[in-house]
């Protein structure tokens, strides 16, 4: 949780949603589920959705219908190779924050 007691995800919100359904696909209920195991405090609709939306956007990640207006977000090959560049750029920065 952020100073204030807000869920904060900033930073690194897109990184989680692309890890989270490069495992298997997700509906947005779900990545707020395992947002919220991982984190600790449930994450703000007003925060996710912007979020997959902005992915869909920028073709990280697809959206299929699944009934109603729900709908269950796949990575794309993109979205896959966008998380492998994060992911490689985050352990060379943060490679040393636990060693003693």
């Amino acid at each position: 949780m952020g100073s204030n007691g807000v869920c904060d995800m900033r930073g690194y919100l897109s990184f989680l949603i692309l890890w989270i359904v490069s495992k298997k696909p997700a509906s947005g209920a779900q990545i707020a589920r395992e947002l919220e195991k991982r984190k600790g405090c449930k994450p703000n609709p007003g925060t996710i959705y912007p979020a997959l939306k902005e992915l869909v956007g920028k073709k990280a990640i697809v959206a299929a219908p699944k009934g109603g207006k729900e709908k269950v977000y796949s990575i794309t090959p993109l979205g896959r190779s966008q998380m492998e560049s994060a992911r490689t750029s985050f352990c060379k920065t943060f490679y040393d924050v636990f060693s003693r």
